[in-house]
């Protein structure tokens, strides 16, 4: 039996020392160029830098996502990115365009070669012939079944890894390979730069009744014909590791650190569970299922791991995430005074009761007893994203601690 590797996304330098603190074996970043997801922060090369050294420290590996599908123009700066990178050391590079791929395999063939899902990985044969080109691991194709997966697994060579998408969002587009987006607003997904129009409503427009709008679906509130729910595969970790799947993969790499955080803990806790033994693994579940959806989510689908998915992994009537926690901030150092930093994301007052995350899986809820400024001047509340604080929530609590405020269920 495989031992799974939990790969983790982080947007910035400080989430990914919160999923390598909440339990990541492998975090996957992005640079400031080349990767899908220009709207993230992404991280500069200080950053990348400061990054790989934390995650080495604590024995968790880095790759870096390079998988834009190249233009002309691209290539030359693509070389000069991986050289810059051979310098950092990630562990890998999670690459879909061959020309890219071959750029890195002469520029920096000491670093792993990871085929991003984005090349349309849906056979054995294509692994092999990536492999035979000297990739270290194939990303699966999301429209794979776990029967599929078994399959590939027996017929590639045993070196050769292979990752696969267990929780997150669902793209509408065949491999991501999406053209929506360049259609409508001329941003390019497959450059990055998605604007996620899977997430619009739509109507149809006969061609002889200009302005008159026709739902697509029978609902008066219109439909999102294109919108899918997140995949959620926490209640089936056995089935992941028997088929043979080397890393699972969460989606994520513009989500904030509190979703970060729950969802590499509960993953965390349910691998470890079920390789210690599968009947803790199936005891805990209801434990599982209650912290994965303590994070933002689009309702659930198992996706095509158990067949084609039948119209109740679509959302029609909204494009909204459930929210059952807001995300307050992130434990950083303590003073003299027995106060922690934090920077601020979401508003909280004194007084108020809120939840401390720890890495090991307790839930700590805590009364906010002051919040001061960098001057050390009391305030009642703090209101401003981003605000850098002092607060007074007691003992206990150490750095990369996440606050959240539990809210009644409710849509984003």
């Amino acid at each position: 039996m495989r031992k799974p590797e939990l790969l983790v996304p982080a947007s910035s330098l400080e989430v990914l020392k919160v999923a390598v603190v909440f339990g990541a074996d492998a975090v996957y970043i992005g640079g400031e160029a080349f990767g899908l997801r220009a709207k993230a922060r992404n991280f500069s090369m200080e950053d990348m830098r400061e990054g790989i050294a934390f995650a080495h420290e604590h024995g968790v590996k880095i790759y870096v996502t390079a998988n834009i599908l190249a233009h002309n123009e691209d290539l030359p700066g693509v070389r000069r990115y991986f050289e810059e990178l051979k310098e950092l050391a990630p562990d890998g590079l999670i690459i879909a365009d061959p020309a890219v791929f071959m750029i890195a395999k002469e520029v920096c063939p000491e670093i792993e070669r990871h085929i991003s899902t984005q090349a349309n990985n849906t056979n054995y044969g294509t692994y092999r012939f990536w492999h035979e080109l000297g990739a270290k691991r194939v990303v699966s194709a999301r429209e794979l079944s776990l029967e599929e997966i078994r399959e590939i697994r027996g017929n590639i060579p045993e070196d050769m890894e292979i990752e696969t998408f267990v929780h997150g969002a669902m793209c509408i587009s065949y491999s991501g390979r999406c053209l929506l987006s360049n259609y409508f607003t001329g941003r390019d997904a497959n450059q990055g730069a998605c604007t996620h129009p899977c997430r619009w409503k739509y109507y149809v427009v006969e061609e002889q009744r200009p302005g008159e709008y026709l739902p697509v679906y029978e609902n008066e509130r219109g439909t999102y014909i294109f919108n899918s729910r997140d995949l959620c595969m926490i209640e089936h970790i056995p089935e992941l590791i028997e088929s043979g799947i080397d890393s699972f993969k969460i989606e994520g790499r513009m989500k904030t650190a509190l979703y970060v955080a729950t969802v590499a803990r509960t993953y965390r806790r349910a691998i470890d569970d079920y390789l210690k033994d599968p009947g803790l693994y199936e005891s805990n579940m209801d434990g599982y299922r209650d912290q994965i959806v303590s994070c933002t989510y689009r309702q659930f689908t198992t996706g095509f791991f158990f067949g084609k998915p039948d119209e109740s992994a679509q959302i029609y009537d909204n494009n909204t995430y459930v929210k059952e926690y807001t995300y307050l901030g992130i434990i950083g150092d303590q003073n003299e005074c027995g106060q922690f930093h934090i920077s601020q994301r979401n508003k909280f007052s004194v007084g108020e009761m809120i939840e401390v995350m720890k890495p090991d899986g307790r839930n700590l809820r805590v009364t906010v007893r002051g919040i001061f400024d960098e001057e050390g001047n009391a305030m009642e509340s703090a209101p401003h994203p981003q605000q850098s604080l002092w607060i007074d929530v007691g003992s206990g609590l150490e750095r990369y601690d996440i606050l959240r405020r539990q809210e009644a269920a409710s849509e984003l």
